[in-house]
């Protein structure tokens, strides 16, 4: 397993030293937020990505993986009946996904609860036709883009493993496929997390990991236990990336990136 920082924990700082901090800490890998990288990020000149590159490999970090991917520009929907508004959404994630391949990241996230918000099964319908579009483009680019089950209330469409593996069955494409948010599945899957890492993970379609606690912080920031849920990975045989995904960094970005990495060391070293 590889350990990735979700970049937006310490976007106050410059990318340059997001890179460098990261290595410090141990960290092999950033998972970008497009949007720490402008409004404008999803169309990146040549330049502006292989200084990113650049940064990653002075640093000895590299681009794990794109995640919040229709954050910006803002008003972005996949799920919307305005074609035109529909069309430049999709328009953002394709050119997302080149823009992983370019920087060296292995897989997306689809996450992005607001812009994928559905009212009625059309909308649902929209959503699906976006993310075959994904599908196809990240199959071309070597990418793996995966859909995020995210839980309710700020989600209200594929809020499990199951429904998310029925999208996944329904575009059957190798580069789809599905991912652990631990909390998520701590709120929405009705057993422990480990349990569901036991389960899913023999399937072949799980393509990533991202940890955070329920209470919106860093593993080992709240009463979550990981120590089954590594346990459950290293059982699998799971070895890409886990990316620590918090939303709530106290008392600051990078001493909740330092206790992260922490403790989450610690935990593969007892497990080892």
């Amino acid at each position: 397993m590889k350990l990735s920082l979700c970049n937006e924990v310490i976007r106050e700082l410059s990318f340059e030293r997001q890179c460098a901090l990261a290595a410090a800490l141990g960290y092999k890998g950033l998972e970008v937020a497009p949007f720490t990288l402008g409004d404008d990020a999803w169309r990146m000149p040549a330049s502006k990505r292989a200084s990113v590159r650049q940064a990653c490999a002075d640093a000895g970090v590299e681009v794990s993986g794109l995640h919040w991917l229709l954050a910006a520009p803002a008003g972005l929907s996949i799920a919307t009946d305005d074609r035109a508004l529909w069309q430049r959404s999709v328009d953002v994630m394709l050119s997302s996904i080149e823009l992983c391949a370019d920087l060296g990241g292995a897989y997306l996230v689809h996450g992005s609860p607001g812009q994928r918000r559905v009212a009625h099964p059309d909308d649902a319908r929209r959503v699906e036709e976006a993310w075959s579009a994904a599908a196809a483009a990240a199959e071309k680019a070597g990418v793996v883009y995966c859909l995020e089950p995210l839980a309710r209330p700020d989600c209200n469409f594929v809020n499990t493993l199951a429904e998310a593996e029925g999208v996944v069955r329904r575009i059957g494409s190798p580069a789809f496929r599905l991912m652990i948010d631990t909390l998520a599945s701590s709120l929405e899957e009705k057993e422990p997390v480990a349990d569901v890492i036991r389960r899913w993970m023999p399937t072949g379609l799980m393509a990533h990991v991202q940890f955070n606690d329920r209470n919106k912080r860093g593993p080992g920031e709240g009463t979550d236990k990981f120590a089954p849920v590594v346990e459950a990975l290293r059982d699998t045989g799971y070895d890409g990336w886990v990316a620590m995904e918090p939303f709530i960094y106290e008392p600051d970005g990078p001493t909740c990136a330092a206790r992260m990495i922490g403790y989450v060391q610690g935990l593969l070293e007892q497990t080892a």
